[in-house]
């Protein structure tokens, strides 16, 4: 059960990473990549280890994908292209 499991949740994060290398608006592959992170941070709980898995989805997918939205809107309002 927990191998079907644990195939589903990497196809899902495969999946994620394909959108977010071939996506063309630049919050979708931001937000693709915060998926892959927070898929990760799964599968480190169902493999046993909380404390790995919530370093995970703080820093990973948390805090990673608010900074590079943040740098993101920064760059666009100062004349940058999308």
């Amino acid at each position: 059960m927990i191998i079907v499991v644990i195939i589903i949740l990497s196809l899902i994060a495969l999946v994620s990473a394909i959108m977010a290398i071939i996506s063309t608006d630049m919050v979708s592959s931001i937000i693709f990549g915060g998926v892959v992170s927070l898929v990760a941070s799964v599968i480190y709980l169902v493999y046993g280890s909380p404390d790995v898995a919530m370093t995970e989805a703080a820093i990973g997918s948390g805090l990673t994908t608010v900074v590079f939205l943040f740098a993101w809107f920064r760059v666009k309002h100062l004349g940058g292209k999308e």
